[in-house]
């Protein structure tokens, strides 16, 4: 079993993209310091090299030691049903289960059956048991199968992402896959006609209790919309977002590091209510109630302090 925390517990904050193509790239992907890195063999590998990019995948998946460095492996296969997705399923079937990814993004997932179709392709049975074994499913690389991070990028999964949020599955995210959904709506690839969509992809979220990711920053060269960006996304309730650069990793990361004087102040706030047996409590002019303490354990989280 994997000693990685629970991705619902702790989200998180970058998932760097890696062309499944390129296995030289690999190792210094896993280097970079984000905290996933997803091996693509989808919209990052043209379709006359998606085999050899599964052949190249599958190779370095079972050479590789799984505890080698801190960093999540992710695997983002093709759409489920289509041909180059059963192909990518069976690709992992094939797989020795220690040398299976950790969880799998799935693109243009319009609501839970996809997803419910894709962990029985893997021997997981509706309810959470595998085949064969009836060992309960657990998520990430134990028995059960993998984590899923559903890529929402398509309208009727805007419309059906509640239900999915409430459908039970072992998800370590819900991703929102804004480029896609800005072309099939007609809108413009910015802030502004995509606020609809984030807000709904962070409430259901966190209805499902875990972390919502947000799309990734096109520019390479532009580190200061980057920030911009992403400290909006934060404030919104995101807890991380999708990297297409290594560059882009530290930058996502300082954005939504807390700053001292929050960390501070969510300590104190901490603190008093831990006191809060001894009467009304009151932090910085606030008076310790429960919202103020789920926040405050929030910014501790996003510092890397355990609440």
């Amino acid at each position: 079993m994997s000693t990685f925390p629970d991705p619902r517990r702790r989200p998180w904050r970058t998932i760097l993209f890696c062309p499944g193509s390129r296995p030289d790239r690999f190792g210094k992907a896993l280097a970079v310091g984000a905290d996933a890195v997803c091996l693509d063999l989808e919209d990052g590998v043209a379709p006359a090299r998606r085999e050899e990019a599964r052949q190249a995948v599958a190779a370095w998946l079972r050479e590789r030691d799984p505890g080698e460095t801190g960093t999540e492996l992710v695997l983002r296969v093709n759409a489920p049903g289509s041909p180059d997705g059963e192909l990518d399923l069976a690709l992992i079937r094939s797989l020795p289960r220690p040398c299976r990814p950790r969880a799998l993004m799935v693109p243009k997932v319009d609501g839970p059956e996809a997803l419910l179709l894709l962990l029985a392709a893997l021997g997981v049975r509706e309810g959470g048991e595998v085949g064969g074994d009836g060992d309960r499913h657990e998520g990430g690389d134990g028995p059960g199968g993998p984590w899923l991070l559903p890529l929402v990028e398509t309208a009727r999964g805007l419309h059906r992402v509640e239900s999915l949020a409430l459908a039970g599955l072992p998800l370590a995210g819900l991703v929102f896959g804004g480029m896609d959904l800005a072309a099939e709506l007609g809108a413009r690839f910015e802030w502004e006609p995509l606020l609809f969509a984030r807000s709904r992809i962070v409430h259901a979220a966190a209805l499902a209790g875990v972390g919502a990711i947000d799309v990734p920053w096109a520019p390479l060269d532009d580190p200061e919309g980057l920030t911009s960006e992403t400290t909006r996304a934060a404030r919104m309730g995101f807890q991380g977002k999708l990297a297409i650069h290594p560059a882009q990793v530290p930058v996502i990361h300082a954005a939504l590091a807390p700053a001292p004087a929050e960390i501070e102040s969510a300590r104190r706030i901490l603190r008093a209510a831990a006191a809060s047996a001894e009467g009304v409590q009151v932090v910085d002019g606030r008076m310790v109630d429960r919202p103020l303490v789920l926040g405050a354990e929030r910014v501790l989280a996003r510092a890397g302090e355990a609440p």
